[in-house]
């Protein structure tokens, strides 16, 4: 049975608190894992969250502050430690390579396990596989900042009533499937289409296009509101969202579920981020998120 979900490892911005460990993020998508921007402490959350290095196939890094990247060290060294068996692509802002390089190689251990570093320079695709399309949009912060968007190819969902109307049955269902008809009946005649899910990550940015692209028609959006409304000139200042700006952003682009997170230290209340969100106009589900907490991707519509 597949599994899609969003397993959070950590949810401060750029100073840990008693309740809060540095970013880390982990995307659940059938068979892989996606591990975002794993800041200090990344690899004790994966123990406590139950992630295994096993459990990773990509990581992808948004930026090079190192709330969301001290972290590679230690997990990289895990994963040669446990000796994968699978290959990693490591996918991070080009220009910068020689923080990756120094955090990969931080200190002397064996390496057994080949990590792809596959950098990103530019907005486009990154990766395509059977089960996702994997994208970057540029964002807009004072270092050079990805955020990142999988999408599911889109399909077909087959319908019960259509399928008995035509006496399709069995093994036919599959072969319809596989070759586009039976006789006069076409794969048209028995199913519809069937939107592929959409996932997107988007970390320290101010609003800018690259948001709203990465946004745009998500069925899960895991987006940063580092500070609340009342502080948005400090938001526009450092390059952040404030949680009204996270959810306007979701509620333009019509987003499912929306997950806020990356909190300032200064705040105690998560709850006055749900009320702002709320109080912009988003109407889907909303989730202020909290270490090692677990969030399915919404079944398809």
């Amino acid at each position: 049975m597949s599994v899609r979900e969003f397993v959070v490892l950590g949810t401060a911005s750029q100073v840990p608190t008693r309740h809060r460990n540095h970013n880390g993020y982990l995307l659940r998508w059938d068979g892989e894992g996606i591990l975002f921007d794993p800041g200090e402490g990344t690899q004790r959350q994966m123990l406590r969250a139950g992630v295994a290095a096993h459990d990773l196939n990509r990581i992808c890094v948004t930026h090079f502050h190192g709330d969301h990247s001290l972290g590679l060290a230690g997990v990289i060294q895990r994963i040669n430690l446990d000796r994968v068996p699978h290959e990693i692509t490591a996918h991070y802002p080009r220009s910068g390579r020689r923080f990756f390089d120094r955090l990969r190689y931080a200190t002397a251990y064996r390496e057994t396990v080949g990590i792809t570093e596959s950098p990103v320079s530019e907005d486009g695709v990154l990766a395509t596989t059977p089960a996702y399309t994997l994208e970057a949009r540029k964002l807009s912060h004072p270092v050079e900042s990805y955020g990142y968007r999988l999408t599911e190819p889109d399909g077909r969902r087959m319908l019960p009533d259509r399928l008995a109307a035509h006496g399709i049955k069995g093994p036919d269902v599959g072969r319809i499937q596989r070759e586009g008809a039976i006789g006069d009946v076409t794969l048209d005649d028995v199913s519809e289409a069937r939107h592929g899910q959409r996932f997107a990550f988007v970390m320290d940015t101010r609003l800018c296009d690259g948001v709203h692209a990465l946004a745009e028609g998500c069925d899960l959006l895991v987006i940063e509101s580092t500070f609340l409304d009342e502080d948005e000139q400090l938001a526009v200042d450092h390059g952040h969202l404030t949680a009204g700006q996270a959810a306007g952003v979701a509620q333009e682009a019509g987003v499912r579920h929306l997950v806020l997170t990356h909190f300032s230290q200064r705040y105690s209340e998560p709850e006055e981020f749900e009320r702002q969100a709320r109080a912009a106009g988003f109407e889907g589900e909303l989730t202020v998120a909290h270490d090692l907490l677990r969030v399915p991707v919404p079944k398809r519509r």
